[in-house]
Order: structure tokens, then C-alpha cells, then sequence
């Protein structure tokens, strides 16, 4: 592959800034990023961040409107590393889980796991019941990798932004994307 392309959504459960520091991230690599909000992940953003929308977009390579499944990134020709959506939502993965493509996230997201192409879900809501717990199943069996950003304490983070970081460095160390957002585990 001439561009190293990775799909990042945002959808709308808490943890916007998952998101937003996994496109900061990006920035410093040679990966192309191809970003795609939904309706809800605009809210989350405004909400829970100091980041206008507009500045989020302003850090994706290419993005698109959530309602555009047409976009290259809803077919299988279009050559990527794969997609992560983070956060992700309840609703978001059980679309994905079912097949349902009613926007470009879910859309995006079945090919990736048609084409065999890595599908990170960065689920972000608790607690689950065991429909949740049994969609999730189902998506590891599917391919993807459910990766909730949960907080490593091994690294003793000082801030939020250190408990961010580290979950984003874990979820590009599933890309194989270099980076030093994650305090390796030096052992005893």
C-alpha cells in the first residue's frame, strides 16, 4: 500500500477525546487518517472538550459526512490499515454487529470486517448486560478486537491526559503505528 490509510470514527459515547488524541497521534506518523463523526460524536465533542468540531476535522487527512455511504471508504477497493472507532457506542456496535449500514461508520466498519481488515471498537459505555456482552462475542468471532479504553495504573498516571494517552498508544500498538504514548512495562 503506496498511503498507509487508517478509518477513525467517533461515535457518540463518552470519551470523545479517545478520538480526538488518537488523530493528534497520527499526525506525527506517515499514516493517512480518514475521519468520519456521527450526528451524536458532534454532541459528545462539544460537550465533554474545549475542541470545536471544526477542529477536529481539521486534524483527519480527508473526512467525511456520516450520512455519505457512498464515500471510498464504504467500499472494499479502498486499500486501508483497517478502522478504529473510538469511542464507540452501544448503538454503534451493535449496528456493526448486525450488519445494519444505516450510515457511514456502520457502513465503513462492515467492510473493514468483509475485507478481513483490523476493526478496533473502542466500546466506551457501562455497565453491560448480557446482550451487549453477547454482541461483543459475536464481533470477536466476526474479527474485530473489542478494546474498551480502560485505564493502566502500572504507568502511575499524574492526569487524565496520561490515562488517555496510554489507551491511545495501546490501541496504535493494534496498527502496528510506533508511538510513545505508552509507558512499557519494564517489569519487576
Amino acid at each position: 500500500m503506496k498511503n498507509k490509510r487508517l478509518i477513525v470514527a467517533i461515535s457518540g459515547a463518552s470519551g470523545a477525546i479517545y478520538g480526538i488524541r488518537l488523530l493528534e497521534a497520527l499526525q506525527n506518523t506517515d499514516i493517512e487518517s480518514h475521519l468520519v463523526i456521527s450526528r451524536a460524536g458532534n454532541i459528545t465533542i462539544a460537550q465533554e472538550t474545549d475542541y470545536k468540531v471544526s477542529d477536529v476535522r481539521k486534524l483527519a487527512d480527508k473526512v467525511y459526512n456520516i450520512e455519505d455511504i457512498g464515500a471510498t471508504i464504504a467500499s472494499g477497493s479502498f486499500a486501508t490499515l483497517g478502522m478504529v472507532v473510538m469511542p464507540c457506542s452501544v448503538k454503534t456496535m451493535s449496528e456493526i454487529c448486525t450488519g445494519v449500514t444505516s450510515n457511514l461508520i456502520s457502513r465503513a466498519a462492515d467492510v473493514a470486517l468483509k475485507e478481513r481488515k483490523r476493526l478496533v471498537l473502542g466500546v466506551r459505555e457501562a455497565p453491560f448486560h448480557l446482550g451487549h456482552l453477547r454482541t461483543m462475542t459475536s464481533l470477536s468471532e466476526m474479527g474485530a478486537i473489542i478494546a474498551p479504553p480502560l485505564p493502566a495504573f502500572y504507568p502511575n498516571p499524574k492526569t487524565v491526559d496520561d490515562i488517555v494517552n496510554h489507551s491511545v498508544g495501546r490501541i496504535l500498538d493494534l496498527f502496528e503505528i510506533e508511538n510513545d504514548l505508552v509507558q512499557r512495562w519494564q517489569g519487576l
